[in-house]
């Protein structure tokens, strides 16, 4: 088996982690990215809450503490097809890891500008990698992290498996067919939109091009730092907490850290997955070491340790911190409540004990937000995009219904 992987997206959230990881196992990392993330930070006047060192003072850190290199290319690849094939003929990986699409469905509802910027970067990013693979007929494995949101959050009456649903098609005269069809997706932003659009692509070059492809839905994610994050103080991870990128969790433990109440989008009932960093990076590995055979249809894993209600995960961090809870109207078009029940029995079946949020949110997350609270900007905290126009968010409100 070839160990070079090429990481597209390598700079991001669950790029860097990952990239250390695999070149930790002893994988040939190369990563590819075009920096969009930090220059979106610039554009939002918004900055991770971490201090990010340039990628140049990132893979200077890595090598000083390990001596192994990660090369490093500064190509957009949904605008620069031809560069973008060059490096793949060059490195010919065993195996490309596709980190590369703007991953917030907040920013990718906040306008035009942020909605053709994601539909753009993100469908001709993931074409332009399958395109270069077929050209070059480069036979490396391509794993995709894709999301848990391409499946909607409205409640199923049953566990919701992994990608793909067995179906009865009735016919004429009582006879029935059955097949299997990818499970019919509801995107609930842009942002899931394209990771919907994903899955056809990947369908049809596997169908047509015997292309290997794994596709990871992944839930939400939280925590910052893994173990080769932790080695130099250069390594360390982003946590984003402003409304455009900050995950709901990261946004209740800043609000707690300055005495602020976690604001709870509607009701709270919305049930969404979640996993944790570093079970993010474990995944990859495991779907490097599991790949599909050629021609085999794409394979789909339900990449998430446990599904919580928003309010739950409010009152477990309210306990824990001692923050009040207040509520403020939703941005988002969805479903006041929601059960969502999701398999992950493939990443068990290759024996990822996935890590709990009760288990370890309070001895690393947390601890990260008191370490940089002084970097804590108040006023990036609230949500500033809107699913509806015409929509404003609300008052805060208690869960006495006053004002906070």
């Amino acid at each position: 088996m070839n160990g070079s992987v090429l990481i597209l997206g390598g700079d991001g959230f669950c790029g860097w982690p990952t990239a250390l990881h695999l070149s930790s196992q002893g994988y040939e990392v190369a990563i590819v990215d075009n920096l969009s993330r930090r220059r979106i930070d610039d554009r939002l006047g918004a900055s991770s809450l971490t201090p990010i060192a340039s990628i140049q003072e990132r893979l200077a850190a890595w090598r000083s503490v390990t001596g192994k290199e990660i090369a490093f290319y500064g190509i957009d690849i949904a605008a620069d097809y031809g560069r973008f094939r060059d490096v793949l003929a060059d490195q010919r990986p065993g195996a490309i890891v596709h980190f590369a699409e703007q991953r917030s469905a907040p920013y990718s509802m906040k306008g035009t500008d942020e909605k053709n910027y994601t539909i753009d970067n993100n469908v001709r990013t993931t074409h332009h990698t399958l395109l270069a693979m077929v050209d070059l007929a480069l036979d490396a494995h391509l794993v995709h992290l894709g999301t848990t949101g391409v499946y909607g959050y409205s409640t199923v009456d049953m566990m919701i498996t992994e990608g793909y649903l067995d179906v009865v098609i009735p016919l004429d005269e009582g006879r029935s067919i059955r097949d299997t069809i990818l499970y019919p997706t509801q995107p609930g932003s842009i942002y899931h939109l394209t990771k919907s659009l994903d899955q056809l692509f990947f369908q049809f070059y596997a169908q047509n091009d015997r292309l290997r492809i794994t596709d990871l839905h992944q839930g939400i994610v939280w925590g910052t730092q893994t173990p080769e994050t932790r080695r130099h103080p250069a390594l360390v991870n982003r946590f984003d907490y402003d409304g455009d990128y900050g995950t709901v969790l990261n946004r209740f433990l800043v609000e707690a850290a300055i005495g602020y109440p976690l604001t709870v989008h509607g009701s709270g009932g919305q049930t969404r997955a979640f996993i944790n960093i570093q079970d993010t990076a474990r995944c990859i590995a495991l779907a490097l070491q599991n790949p599909p055979a050629a021609g085999e249809k794409p394979r789909i894993f339900n990449q998430l340790a446990e599904t919580k209600r928003v309010r739950d995960l409010a009152e477990m961090i309210a306990r824990m911190t001692g923050a009040e809870i207040a509520y403020v109207d939703n941005p988002r078009k969805e479903a006041a409540e929601n059960e969502l029940a999701m398999s992950n029995q493939s990443f068990r079946d290759l024996g990822l004990a996935p890590i709990l949020l009760e288990e370890y949110l309070f001895t690393e997350t947390i601890e990260i937000v008191g370490a940089y609270k002084d970097r804590i900007d108040p006023e990036l905290i609230p949500a500033q995009s809107l699913w509806t126009t015409g929509h404003r968010p609300g008052v805060v409100t208690n869960r006495a219904g006053g004002r906070s």
